[in-house]
């Protein structure tokens, strides 16, 4: 198990309620508890959802912090024998930044974090791939990213 981890606190205050349930679901999901660590990761990532849409967020950390609670939480799927919940999970990952990306609604700073994060879910999908083969939600997500450099932003 190597599960992600954010090393920036930048955030501030907004980001210590997930870096808490974040350190709570690696700790379980390290302790071979995997329920408590998925519940984790979910309540993690319902957080950082949140926080994108948090006027003057630092909108890099958030999106690093939406990213790494898809990934720890596929992660923890995969572990777990679910490799189609874990190929969603970076799929929808891969796929949330691609609308941010071309959504005209998405301030241009989030709209370049997602850019520049998207670079790690692109890969994931790829490790995912040449670890388990083709998934319907891998390729589904890599064509949404296709487009999504193929159209670039709205404005």
């Amino acid at each position: 198990m190597d599960l992600y981890t954010v090393t920036s606190r930048t955030a501030g205050d907004m980001l210590s309620p997930w870096h808490a349930v974040m350190a709570r679901g690696t700790a379980a999901a390290r302790q071979g508890q995997v329920l408590l660590a998925m519940a984790s990761f979910q309540e993690a990532l319902g957080i950082a959802r949140g926080l994108l849409a948090v006027p003057g967020a630092r909108s890099d950390d958030c999106v690093a912090a939406l990213v790494v609670s898809h990934h720890n939480l596929a992660e923890v799927q995969a572990d777990a024998g679910g490799n189609d919940l874990a190929a969603a999970q970076l799929a929808l990952a891969h796929e949330t930044l691609m609308h941010l990306l071309c959504d005209p609604a998405t301030d241009g700073v989030l709209r370049q974090a997602a850019l520049r994060h998207s670079r790690e879910t692109h890969a994931a999908l790829l490790l995912y791939l040449q670890a388990n083969g083709p998934h319907p939600a891998i390729a589904r997500a890599l064509r949404a990213g296709c487009l999504g450099m193929a159209v670039g932003p709205l404005h």
